[in-house]
């Protein structure tokens, strides 16, 4: 077995731990501060299987926007969270255990990593990964792809983001002259 493997188990030992003290857990500032743990430690297992596009944005988003969000969020609720009966952990059970059932039945069709006759390996994967040194001279083939073949796109991705981002910050002002408007 490789180093890496040796990495990647520790990771995932690591993610395991971390989300099981999130569902246990009731103080909701812990829970977000380890949210973002989960989203750092996801990173770097990004990072570790050679996807540093996603690893990267899994840190940028998931560590630091969304954490910055839920503590904004929090600040609008209480700090501990009502209890919860049992019936509701063991339906979210029975959801997650058919959900990785599903999953582990999918398992067989995936193509072995790094195979070169993988989907991700031939078509048009393997046309970018020729014309984007001939075309483009930019060294790293998932930001030419990003930046230029599929620039619209990629555009068109930022402004879903933005108009997110306004939606919430308008629904938040709204809600804080409504409760100004009450008084």
């Amino acid at each position: 077995m490789d180093v890496t493997q040796y990495f990647d188990y520790a990771l995932m030992a690591m993610l395991l731990a971390v989300g099981v003290a999130i569902i246990r857990l009731r103080n909701l500032f812990a829970i977000v501060m380890l949210t973002g743990v989960y989203s750092l430690l996801s990173a770097a297992w990004f990072t570790s299987l050679d996807a540093l596009d996603v690893g990267f944005t899994e840190a940028a988003v998931g560590a630091g926007i969304s954490t910055v969000l839920l503590l904004a969020a929090m600040l609008l609720t209480s700090r501990e969270c009502d209890k919860v009966s049992s019936a509701r952990h063991w339906a979210a059970l029975a959801v997650c255990l058919a959900a990785g059932a599903a999953l582990f039945y999918a398992l067989p069709d995936m193509p072995v990593y790094g195979a070169a006759d993988s989907p991700a390996n031939s078509g048009v994967g393997m046309d970018y990964m020729m014309r984007t040194g001939e075309e483009l001279f930019i060294p790293n083939v998932v930001t030419a792809i990003l930046g230029s073949y599929r620039g619209f796109d990629t555009m068109g991705e930022v402004f879903v983001v933005f108009a997110a981002g306004v939606g919430v910050a308008l629904l938040m002002g709204l809600s804080g002259r409504r409760r100004e408007e009450d008084e």
